[in-house]
């Protein structure tokens, strides 16, 4: 097994986990997966930063990501 599929098995467990606990997952705005994001993440020579969207217990809802853009 590759490094890059190592680590994209790792990041998918991760975004799982989440997604386990009835927290939903974006990529750029829109609803996605765990192995859809992994793929973003490994296969693209670009950033992501995670947004964590909580309720008014502060529960994680929803983490969102989206692409870093350098200007």
């Amino acid at each position: 097994m590759s490094e890059t599929d190592e680590r994209a098995l790792v990041i998918i467990a991760n975004l799982q986990s989440f997604s386990d606990r009835g927290i939903t997952l974006y990529l750029n705005g829109k609803e996605s997966n765990p192995v859809e994001i992994a793929e973003c993440f490994v296969n693209e020579d670009t950033m992501y930063m995670p947004d964590y969207v909580i309720d008014e217990t502060g529960t994680i809802r929803e983490v969102r990501y989206d692409r870093v853009v350098y200007q």
